[in-house]
């Protein structure tokens, strides 16, 4: 970006040089100030971190589910993945405007709130990054081998570990951005052009837009819902914004479009998967229900329309898989990151920004790449899922609540309004509800 100063033909998207005073013209301590954007296009422009979210949020688990609810239940849930994509923006919103508006992380948040906290995300992240670093890997391992089976999954789970480690360790944050933009636009050319060959009717299509819960469905229409577009990585968010160069309540209208972006992407990609599985899985008796499911509905893409559209539909699997092993090696660490700054308090809300070269970041980048590989080896240990399907399924109710104390604290400038207090707090009981019921089938089987 051009070096231009104040007032001088500036144009937004533009890095500055503000002085201290006037008096300051030569000196060459400047504060850096990157100059918001004023009109929807230039707001478009700028557009980057919420297709981070998007790529990152929008992986196989949500494939998984929208297709399992087409093959059961057609068009029906329409309106569920609309939903689900609009109680996800609010929150993604609500992590993005605490940052602007208060120059506050979500860990700082956090910490605000007490050390219970503080406490249950340290506790999450260490046992969550160790299981899903591997499932991460595993999944995106399992595509490629699709695709090249040359040599078992567990060594391409270990080439896209050890890939991504090295990419997120020595890249920059536009080259991390670039690269996942290139890959979500991949994912979402294949996948909904897949999904382009077996579109439903109109009528069926806009049938789907009217709310209704067919008897036995309501656990898979909250899980609908709730699933559509990431969870731990939400809380990213802020630290993207940053990488981005954006500070400051005057970013947050381009913040929402950016949001808003991420959340249209994201549904259309559910609402592909639902159409999928309604126009083509629907009567065959096929059940897809992890990821080796992904491969059998290749193979049967390909036996009925040829190998071209097999790969097509490996290649959308395998860029669904990698962009959210990415996603989650460069935004968790800064959580980690972050959570260690503040626990030894060596950090103040707005003070100083978390770099992708502490220590701390560089720890969890690891912890997410080389211990979760002994499961390859010895499988998934009973207990340790047991625990992390008990952690996981409180996080977005968690996150949830934190939010609404948070965006409602009287010392901040802009409170939540009563549109996005009611959609958090139906995000609360919703997920709150879904977690319950998870806690209840992992721990009473």
């Amino acid at each position: 970006m051009r070096w231009r100063w104040p007032g001088d033909g500036c144009t937004s998207g533009e890095y500055v040089k503000i002085h201290k005073t006037k008096d300051d013209m030569m000196s060459k301590e400047v504060n850096q100030y990157l100059i918001p954007p004023a009109t929807f296009g230039e707001k478009l422009k700028q557009v980057g971190p919420g297709i981070v979210v998007a790529a990152t949020g929008a992986g196989t688990a949500d494939l998984i589910t929208s297709l399992v609810i087409g093959t059961s239940f057609g068009m029906t849930f329409v309106w569920a993945v609309i939903v689900g994509a609009i109680l996800k923006y609010f929150l993604n919103e609500g992590v993005g405007r605490l940052y602007l508006e208060t120059g506050q992380t979500i860990v700082d948040g956090w910490h605000s709130l007490g050390k219970w906290a503080t406490g249950y995300f340290g506790v999450y992240a260490i046992i969550w990054g160790f299981v899903y670093g591997a499932a991460a890997a595993s999944t995106s391992g399992m595509a490629m081998h699709a695709m090249f089976p040359i040599m078992p999954i567990w060594a391409w789970a270990i080439i896209h570990s050890i890939v991504g480690f090295i990419l997120i360790w020595v890249g920059r944050y536009l080259l991390f951005e670039k690269v996942m933009t290139v890959l979500v636009g991949v994912m979402f050319i294949t996948i909904i052009g897949t999904a382009v060959m077996f579109l439903p009717s109109f009528g069926d299509f806009a049938f789907g837009f009217v709310p209704r819960i067919p008897e036995g469905s309501f656990i898979l229409m909250l899980g609908l819902i709730g699933g559509v577009g990431g969870t731990i990585t939400m809380a990213s968010y802020g630290y993207w914004l940053t990488e981005k160069g954006w500070k400051g309540k005057e970013w947050v209208s381009a913040m929402r479009l950016d949001a808003k972006v991420a959340y249209t992407l994201t549904a259309l990609f559910t609402l592909a998967g639902l159409v999928i599985g309604a126009q083509f899985l629907a009567g065959t008796g096929v059940s897809i229900r992890d990821d080796e499911g992904l491969v059998k509905l290749a193979d049967m893409l390909g036996a009925e329309f040829g190998t071209p559209m097999r790969w097509m539909f490996l290649v959308a699997f395998w860029s669904a898989a990698y962009t959210s092993l990415l996603g989650v090696w460069n935004g968790v660490p800064y959580l980690f990151a972050d959570f260690m700054k503040t626990i030894r308090k060596k950090k103040g809300p707005g003070k100083e920004k978390v770099s992708t070269k502490e220590p701390a970041y560089r720890f969890y980048l690891a912890w997410l790449t080389f211990p979760p590989m002994v499961l390859f080896y010895f499988g998934k240990p009973v207990e340790l899922i047991i625990i992390y399907g008990a952690l996981g399924s409180l996080f977005m109710p968690f996150l949830a609540l934190s939010l609404v104390l948070l965006l409602n604290a009287k010392n901040l400038e802009s409170r939540n309004k009563l549109v996005s207090n009611t959609v958090l707090i139906g995000c609360l009981i919703m997920f709150g509800y879904l977690g319950i019921s998870e806690l209840v089938k992992i721990l009473f089987g």
